[in-house]
């Protein structure tokens, strides 16, 4: 099994809270989406021959990309590699941008899954976060995907955005449980320094996320989508039974995947790659037929960290059966006391071959994992 992501880097407009790579410039549009398929067919031979079942354009935003775009990237995909008849094909799209024409044509180029950047469902934060749509534009966007028959849908909410109390967030998880979408990915807000937030946190316009705070919301989060029938399979997402996340779950579960576009990731099961994050020279480097990446070679010692960050994320957690036989780590034997100690905590569940986080534990799911890191 393996995954294709395309990164467009591509937005209206810039959100306060978001460091990824992106322009709001969109003069090279053509010329990076040109790009993109010249290393979607330069890099064809990274995958080893595997079928592609899973295609995410992320971004940035996708949705900003006109239907002739997509479709002459998704053609370049079904002409140089085996695409399964049932791929899952996910674009991220932002509310204002889901008109019913625009529906109409992501369902006929065949995407069958959104993944439609919400946030919150409150004016007010929506302003607060810079964001381009409303929450009126949110609700009607979800309800006319329905209607053109994409029913797979999958939406983003943030959670600790500075507020007097709870109330707001638990109007938007009512909100969001009323729309019943099959999937949701929620995340907290975090000041990054390279972003408006980061400079009104330097200037003293804003105050720092509380932690106690943000711990709070999380509970929240966890214990009403849990009564609700949301299974939290990863420490961000959660779903309806069955309705994962194929491409994210393939990233957690250290699948194979090809990142084509400027800042994108790929991996192999031997390396990385990173892609530049500059769109100028990814276009110039890409027209020499040359894919400007970093290469990074992993060790045992990589490739044992990480499958512990990003297994105990999951709810499947590791299995130190095959961390042991596929790498020759016996993770009891190295950290027993420590083991013994998370359990004790309820942080942590010791099952057969499989350790996993208890909902506590997953507050603290990054630091337990580098404590375990082979050094």
């Amino acid at each position: 099994m393996a995954g294709i992501y395309l990164h467009i880097p591509f937005c209206k407009q810039a959100c306060h809270y978001c460091d990824f790579h992106f322009s709001t410039n969109t003069k090279l549009r053509k010329d990076v989406v040109e790009a993109i398929s010249k290393e979607i067919k330069i890099q064809e031979d990274y995958l080893l021959g595997d079928t592609i079942e899973t295609i995410y354009f992320g971004g940035g935003t996708p949705s900003l990309l006109l239907k002739d775009e997509l479709k002459y990237l998704l053609d370049t995909i079904s002409s140089n590699y085996e695409v399964s008849t049932t791929a899952e094909i996910t674009l991220e799209a932002n509310p204002d941008d889901l008109t019913k024409d625009k529906l109409d044509q992501l369902s006929s180029l065949g995407v069958n899954r959104l993944s439609i950047g919400v946030q919150s469902f409150d004016d007010s934060h929506l302003t607060f976060l810079n964001r381009a749509h409303t929450s009126t534009e949110a609700l009607s966007c979800i309800e006319n995907a329905r209607n053109v028959g994409i029913n797979n849908i999958s939406i983003d909410l943030i959670y600790a955005i500075p507020s007097d109390d709870h109330s707001i967030w638990e109007k938007d998880l009512k909100q969001a449980l009323a729309l019943k979408p099959d999937h949701i990915s929620s995340y907290c807000l975090t000041i990054e320094n390279k972003t408006a937030f980061g400079n009104w946190l330097k200037q003293g316009k804003i105050a720092p996320i509380s932690d106690e705070y943000a711990a709070q919301q999380f509970e929240i989060l966890t214990e009403v989508l849990d009564r609700n029938g949301y299974e939290q399979y990863e420490v961000s997402n959660f779903c309806l039974p069955q309705q994962y996340s194929k491409h994210n779950s393939n990233y957690w579960k250290q699948e194979k995947y090809l990142g084509v576009g400027p800042s994108a990731h790929s991996y192999n099961g031997i390396n990385r790659q990173y892609n530049i994050s500059n769109n100028k020279r990814y276009v110039e480097e890409i027209g020499k037929g040359i894919t400007p990446f970093t290469l990074d070679e992993l060790d045992r010692e990589d490739h044992i960290n990480e499958y512990l960050l990003t297994t105990l994320r999951t709810k499947w957690g590791v299995n130190l059966n095959k961390l042991k036989k596929k790498h020759n780590d016996d993770l009891l034997e190295r950290h027993r006391e420590y083991i013994d100690d998370l359990i004790e905590q309820e942080l942590a569940v010791l099952d057969k071959e499989n350790l996993t986080l208890t909902n506590k534990g997953k507050l603290f799911a990054d630091k337990i994992a580098s404590d375990l890191f082979l050094v």
